[in-house]
């Protein structure tokens, strides 16, 4: 058995096809298939489901590919250490990330850039459900979304809460001048706006749909989508107004859209910035997350 093989398994799981699985992996499908088969052997034990393409992993494959996971995490994890000590903290961050979250992702990338110049990073956009699978399956290095939190500590994550700085309603006052003001938007002065939201199998979304079905309203969805650069463009153009958690830079991008706060109940689920427990968790996203801890709390009043 060698580390190869392991990364093979890891790649396979991830892609869901061997071609795919063998191009992430750089190498031939045939010998991707040849690598996999002879650790088959090796362990005495079937680990994929073959037919005509793959077809998942047998039970114990499942468990083999726990552990391919740790011990491929531990590997990359040795040698982003090994070149972070010969080049200083330098490398890909792997981020899953929910779109709407309470703080806006490039203004954090940007305040950690003066301590470390040379991380680049790769965003993958997650809804907070998968966002927990990827965290427990080591295909992202941090993950900024919506979590509970006694589920973070049970899996001995590291978690570093973000502000609750509360919901608003993003329009143009051009086209919805009726909610031009500053105090706070009730969910009845909703009732007949049409709004811009992100689909249905989002958290953020379910905990609004809660919300207002428990206030007997029914919100009138015209735009649905996981894009927010799409909602966002739904508000620049009147069709509709955008609900988010305070956080984002709508207001600065875009100068002449305005924002209220909305009258609502906190949600149930923390947003929080995570990664792996101590020892786990990567050289690179270790010194992201204490980072990052760092430059929350100098911007705390």
């Amino acid at each position: 058995m060698d580390i190869k093989q392991l990364i093979y398994l890891c790649n396979l799981e991830r892609e869901r096809h061997f071609g795919r699985a063998a191009e992430a992996s750089f190498v031939s499908q045939p010998t991707l298939s040849m690598r996999l088969k002879n650790l088959e052997r090796e362990l005495g034990l079937s680990l994929i489901n073959r037919s005509n393409n793959f077809d998942g992993f047998t039970p114990e494959g499942e468990r083999v590919l726990t552990w391919a996971r740790e011990i491929v995490s531990v590997y990359q994890g040795l040698k982003l250490e090994v070149e972070s000590l010969k080049h200083g903290v330098a490398g890909t961050l792997r981020i899953g990330v929910v779109p709407q979250c309470s703080i806006s992702l490039p203004l954090v990338l940007k305040g950690i850039q003066e301590r470390y110049p040379q991380l680049n990073y790769r965003v993958s956009v997650l809804s907070a459900d998968q966002l927990l699978d990827a965290l427990n399956s080591y295909t992202v290095d941090v993950g900024i979304g919506f979590f509970e939190l006694v589920t973070l500590r049970e899996l001995h994550f590291q978690a570093e809460p973000l502000a609750d700085n509360g919901v608003e309603v993003v329009f143009h006052p051009e086209h919805f001048p009726q909610l031009v003001g500053e105090a706070p938007l009730s969910l009845d002065e909703l009732k007949e706006i049409p709004l811009c939201l992100a689909e249905q199998t989002r958290y953020f979304r379910r905990y609004l749909d809660t919300h207002f079905r428990e206030a007997d309203i029914h919100l009138r969805v015209i735009l649905e989508t996981t894009s927010v650069f799409q909602l966002a463009q739904g508000v620049q153009v009147g069709l509709g107004c955008l609900i988010s958690p305070r956080g984002h830079l709508l207001p600065s991008m875009t100068p002449e859209l305005q924002s209220r706060p909305l009258a609502i109940a906190p949600m149930s689920r923390q947003a929080a910035v995570v990664i792996a427990e101590p020892g786990r968790a990567t050289p690179l996203s270790q010194h992201f997350f204490d980072e990052v801890r760092r430059w929350l709390s100098e911007r705390q009043p």
